[in-house]
């Protein structure tokens, strides 16, 4: 999906989510926190539009059991305060930045919260882009980023079979190779696989790695 906006049906907006303000005490906050399966709200300024970061139900949970005052802001328990993206993100962007978080904060264009994205969602579109029901096997194509990869490397493919969904992740850390994932049709046995990888390898394409739809089903 490098290049690929996220879809934004996905995202959670601001008048359908919880949320407290800078000036919101942590007291307050708990409550909420109690009427609710929270594990996060995210904090915004008096005006309601800029994001501050999220307030964290364990996070009371430790500040009450050392004693601490209830009364203060919930700025004082304030965490991932630049863990946001923006609401034309690319994809891949957003999938390296939500990271272990239950939500990531989005922004529209004027930088004013417009919502959250959930890890779940994410998960749920990356599942469903995958075709895990209607895939055989997902192949990791190593490329060297090159124009014409995704291309080259689609038409090998295509010469024995059918190509159920494919997702690209650009530049890895390092910055010299790019990923393409293939999701290949449920008809497709080891042989037929077998082949596939000869022929991407031939043409300096290796397979990285092979995930095994049927296996993940059982």
């Amino acid at each position: 999906m490098g290049g690929v906006l996220v879809d934004i049906s996905i995202i959670k907006t601001k008048k359908d989510i919880t949320i407290v303000h800078e000036d919101t005490t942590v007291g307050e906050a708990l409550e909420i926190f109690e009427r609710s399966n929270f594990r996060a709200i995210p904090i915004l300024d008096s005006t309601d539009q800029l994001f501050r970061g999220n307030i964290y139900k364990m996070h009371i949970y430790r500040h009450m059991s050392e004693n601490g005052d209830m009364n203060l802001p919930v700025t004082a328990l304030m965490r991932n305060s630049t863990k946001y993206i923006n609401i034309n993100s690319e994809f891949y962007q957003i999938f390296f930045a939500i990271a272990d978080l239950p939500y990531i904060a989005v922004l529209d264009h004027e930088n004013h919260f417009f919502g959250i994205l959930t890890h779940t969602n994410l998960m749920r579109v990356l599942s469903s882009n995958w075709n895990v029901d209607k895939g055989s096997y997902v192949l990791t194509v190593r490329t060297a980023g090159q124009r014409g990869d995704l291309q080259t490397t689609s038409k090998i493919i295509s010469k024995y079979t059918d190509i159920q969904a494919a997702m690209t992740f650009g530049s890895s850390l390092n910055g010299n190779f790019d990923d393409i994932l293939y999701t290949l049709p449920l008809d497709v046995e080891n042989d037929l696989l077998q082949k596939i990888i000869r022929a991407l390898q031939r043409k300096g394409y290796p397979v990285v790695e092979i995930e095994n739809l049927h296996q993940t089903r059982k």
